[in-house]
């Protein structure tokens, strides 16, 4: 009995070289995304319980001035009064938002934008994580950023590193080189005049000394510490202390 001639098995046509490139951009672009969020929650979930070793901000003044002051202190170390104060200062309803301050943000806007709406959560961001300036793009950075700072970080974590990166002179950076710049004396021992003083100038490091203010920056320094005392009773301080 004649065989029946076996069918030849055709091959599928083969992939031309510009769909074999797609698929590999693809594959390029996806492993490119998880890498990027992997290095996003780790760099989020590590400052939990690392401290920052230094910030863009102090980088770029230890390279212009060639030194900076500045030492990492736990908050356990640092007066309550100064912890009060800074929230007086910078962020009174610290306690009671997720990283924006709605009714911060619709006064700057009644205001004209004459007046700052960034909370603290949203200043740790910039000083750790971004850089100084005013652009849209950072600040769509800070914005973007932000929930998950609040997510992850305890309130008392968040206030934490604020006081140990941000600038009170020129190159002195976070609140025990600060004491011992201006006063001689270390953050445990502030009084809440001193507190006062010290939360006065952060808004503009470089152009206020806390050792010289205004009397304008005087009447500030009185305000934020009846802020203070206030916040201490009405409960606004209890999320860090």
């Amino acid at each position: 009995m004649a065989k029946k001639p076996q069918k030849k098995k055709t091959k599928p046509p083969a992939e031309n070289w510009l769909t074999r490139q797609s698929k590999r951009l693809r594959r390029f672009m996806r492993r490119g995304a998880i890498w990027a969020v992997s290095l996003f929650i780790f760099a989020i979930l590590a400052f939990t319980v690392f401290n920052p070793p230094i910030t863009w901000t102090m980088y770029s003044e230890k390279s212009r001035l060639g030194k900076l002051d500045y030492q990492w202190i736990p908050i356990e170390d640092v007066a309550p009064v100064m912890l009060r104060s800074v929230v007086a200062a910078e962020d009174a309803n610290f306690c009671n938002h997720w990283g924006f301050d709605v009714e911060a943000i619709r006064a700057a806007l009644e205001a004209g934008g004459s007046r700052g709406a960034s909370t603290l959560s949203q200043q740790v961001v910039k000083n750790v994580y971004l850089w100084q300036g005013r652009s849209w793009f950072r600040k769509a950075l800070e914005a973007g950023i932000t929930p998950f700072i609040e997510m992850a970080w305890s309130k008392r974590r968040i206030l934490e590193i604020y006081l140990n990166v941000a600038e009170f002179d020129e190159g002195v950076f976070g609140i025990e080189a600060a004491s011992r710049h201006y006063f001689g004396i270390g953050p445990e021992a502030l009084s809440a005049n001193q507190a006062a003083r010290l939360a006065t100038v952060l808004p503009s490091p470089k152009k206020r000394s806390a050792r010289n203010l205004s009397p304008a920056l005087v009447r500030r320094a009185a305000s934020i510490m009846d802020g203070a005392a206030t916040i201490k009773v009405d409960g606004r301080s209890d999320c860090f202390q």
